[in-house]
């Protein structure tokens, strides 16, 4: 054998599988820190002590412009959500409403506000997809609920959950 074909034979033969057999729980929970920050630090942006900054108002109205809605509603909604939503992402809390609010969210940015920043966008979604379908795993506090409820599952391998899908 090559040095190649052993190269190979390690990679194939050994370290995907191994990794394939790996928990996402780490990699869930460190998706809903980042994510939640992204969303907490931009709803920060936005208020002026206990209420909405003159300026978010002025944005919503002259720069973000989204259609069919006004610009001081959306400006109420768009900080409730960054606030609530990401506060639910860190807790592990009805993780899949809580992405898939931050992904409507998201698309509606990309769609009306700033178009360009498609890549930040799409690392935004693709990885708000992954908490929808996957949960926030077994470090969040919706497992610890379900588990003490007996609802909970154990978390699957994905071995396990191709088979579930066929």
């Amino acid at each position: 054998m090559t040095p190649m074909t052993n190269l190979l034979d390690t990679y194939y033969g050994r370290l995907c599988p191994w990794l394939e057999r790996r928990s996402l729980d780490l990699v869930l929970a460190l998706m809903r820190l980042v994510l939640g920050a992204v969303f907490f630090l931009s709803a920060l942006t936005k208020v002026e002590g206990f209420g909405i900054a003159d300026s978010t108002f002025f944005l919503f109205e002259h720069e973000y412009a989204l259609p069919l809605i006004s610009p001081v509603l959306a400006a109420y909604l768009a900080t409730l959500a960054e606030f609530s939503l990401s506060l639910l992402l860190w807790a592990g809390l009805a993780t899949r409403l809580a992405a898939f609010g931050l992904l409507i969210m998201t698309l509606v940015i990309q769609t009306f506000v700033y178009p360009e920043a498609w890549v930040t966008h799409g690392l935004w979604a693709a990885s708000l997809a992954t908490l929808i379908l996957r949960g926030g795993g077994c470090l969040s506090l919706e497992w610890l609920l379900c588990r003490m409820k007996g609802k909970g599952r154990e978390p699957m391998t994905p071995q396990q959950d191709r088979a579930d899908d066929a």
